[in-house]
């Protein structure tokens, strides 16, 4: 491996942290309807793990309301056990059809607890980034040591490991202003 291939499978696993962390942010419950929230649940589809999204359309008709459409009517009963079992804390009620989910208004303590949530989940997004960085770094002085590089491309190579690392967790801060900001404001 090169230094411009470990540098570039660097920033893709910097990248993959920050995408995680947003996409575990997204299934956060805020009190508005959003169809994040259960696309990624997973049931039983006849004996296969099947997300939601994939077998049914999900959509949100009203600001606090979800309705989730299944292809296949027969799987409506596998859908309501898996938001049920969920930590979503929602009540599907079922008309044969369609799923449709309320969204209750969150309380201001609960807001604060998820906002505090929101904090751990964007911190643990960059440890992650910078688990990477530590890993990184080993990966460029080990090339200095096998003399692919030279100590100046290992200077200047470990430097660009820093600049993306904080530019990653700047990224993850501006996902978690924006996340407490959309908990708050309601």
């Amino acid at each position: 491996m090169d230094l411009k291939q470990a540098m570039k499978q660097i920033e893709e696993l910097m990248k993959k942290a920050v995408v995680a962390t947003d996409r575990h942010l997204s299934e956060l419950r805020t009190g508005r309807a959003n169809p994040k929230m259960v696309e990624g649940l997973h049931i039983d589809y006849y004996g296969t793990p099947t997300m939601i999204k994939d077998l049914a359309s999900i959509s949100v008709p009203e600001a606090r309301m979800l309705v989730i459409q299944p292809w296949d009517a027969s799987a409506i009963p596998e859908i309501e056990k898996a938001i049920q079992n969920s930590n979503l804390g929602l009540n599907p009620m079922s008309d044969g059809k369609v799923v449709r989910l309320s969204v209750p208004q969150l309380s201001t303590e609960r807001r604060e607890e998820l906002v505090k949530s929101v904090k751990k989940m964007v911190e643990d997004g960059k440890v992650s980034v910078r688990t990477v960085r530590k890993d990184a770094n080993e990966t460029i002085k080990k090339l200095e040591k096998d003399k692919v590089i030279t100590e100046d491309q290992r200077t200047k190579a470990l430097d660009d490991v820093q600049k993306m690392t904080d530019k990653f967790c700047d990224e993850l801060d501006v996902v978690r202003t924006a996340k407490e900001k959309e908990l708050l404001s309601m």
